[in-house]
Parts: structure tokens; sequence; C-alpha cells
């Protein structure tokens, strides 16, 4: 288990942000205005603290279920100016560590730290199950089948190419929305038995845009997802799940 020197930058660089008095007399104070602007310093301690909490447990779940895969998550953050708000899930091409990443701007729009420990959940989840290697497998059998379609159909090279790409980008959506909420399970077992609440954590999905059901879309609509947590929550509390 690794604590990215990412992070510690952040903190170090909030702790850097002073000001400097001057002697001109100060102004009056003009009446406090309320204000829902996120303090990102306490959403950067937040984030620390949530990361301590829920990284070992989602490493111990993963080498519970998982024992065959690379259980030692390390967490960086994408620092990039204009970076959406946004988490995601990959593999070091060296090593084949899982690497789970939050912009800024997330650690930001996030109201709670529920909210980050289910986020952190899910994207440990979409390692535990597989779902790169499994969206992989999906791709290069919707390339197959489309390029020897086309193929038998007399197409030219140019036109076989393109039609893999097409069936390659087809058959890696086929099952994302069921990895999407297969993780959100999985990812509501992990916040759970890190000490959070997975039903405040999934209020997030109230506040980001609502996918629908689009055809071959990527994501499942917001409500399913939200139901999948509360199913899933009920089962831990019921003691059916653990």
């Amino acid at each position: 288990m690794k604590r990215t020197g990412l992070i510690l930058a952040v903190l170090a660089g909030l702790a850097g942000c002073t000001m400097t008095p001057t002697a001109m007399p100060a102004p009056p104070a003009p009446a406090p205005v309320p204000s829902t602007a996120p303090d990102f310093r306490v959403a950067a301690r937040t984030f620390v603290e949530v990361v301590a909490q829920v990284e070992p447990v989602a490493e111990r779940y993963c080498r519970e279920k998982r024992p065959d895969l690379n259980c030692d998550f390390r967490i960086v953050i994408d620092n990039r100016a204009g970076a959406p708000s946004n988490a995601f899930h990959t593999l070091d091409p060296q090593t084949g560590q899982p690497l789970i990443g939050f912009t800024l701007a997330l650690i930001a729009d996030a109201r709670n730290a529920d909210e980050l420990a289910f986020v952190l959940g899910h994207e440990a989840a979409h390692h535990i199950a597989g779902h790169i290697g499994r969206s992989r497998n999906s791709a290069m059998a919707g390339a197959a089948i489309l390029g020897t379609i086309a193929a038998l159909g007399g197409a030219n090279a140019g036109a076989i190419r393109s039609a893999q790409d097409i069936g390659a980008s087809v058959g890696a959506r086929s099952y994302s929305k069921d990895y999407e909420l297969e993780a959100d399970a999985i990812g509501t077992i992990i916040a759970w038995r890190a000490g959070y609440d997975p039903a405040r954590g999934a209020g997030f999905f109230t506040r980001i845009p609502d996918p629908g059901d689009r055809f071959l879309g990527s994501h499942p609509p917001n409500a399913q997802r939200i139901g999948i947590v509360n199913a899933t929550l009920a089962d831990l509390r019921a003691g059916r799940l653990h």
C-alpha cells in the first residue's frame, strides 16, 4: 500500500497559500455573504483521510475475492489544469499495478467523505471485477465478427479495418452498463466495510448528468445505479452480504 507523492504535494502547496498583511488600514468589514463554494483545503484533507481509510479495505477485499490479481492499489491525482470532474481506473503499463486516479475537480465537487469513499470503492471494484480485461475481450470479439462479415462481403482492406474499428467499439460498450452496476455493488461493500455510508455516498448520482438509457451508452441511468447501491446496502445490513 503506497501513498502517492502527488497527494502530499497538493497539501504542501495549500499550506503555502498565505496572505501578506500591509500597513494600510482595513476597510469596514462587509456583511457576511453565504457561500456554497467548497474550501479545497478541507476537501484535500478529507480526500487524504478517505484514502487512508478505504485503500487498505479495498486491498483486503481484492485479495479475498481475487488472489490472482495485483491488489496493491496506487491512488494518484490528475492535476491537469481544466480536467473535468472524473475518477478512473487503469493499469500501469510497465508493472500492471492498478492505478486509481481522481481529478482535482472531483475532489472539490464531493460534498462529503462518504461520496469520496464510494467513488474510490467503485473504481477499485472495476479492477477487482476484471473489467479492463473483459472489455478488451469484448472489443476483440466485436472487431473479429464485423471484420469477418466485411471480408466475406468482399470489402477491401480499408473497409475491413473500418468494420473492425466499429466492431471493437460496439463490443467494448456491449457490457459497459453491467460493469458499472457491478462496480457500484462492489464499491458499496468496500465503502461499507471502511465505515462509510454508501447511500449518502451515492448522492453523487443526484448531481451528475443522467445518461438515461441510451443504446450502447457507457453508463446506466442514475436512478438504476442508486437502486443497486440501496439494494446492496440492504443486503449488508441484513447480513446477507459481508
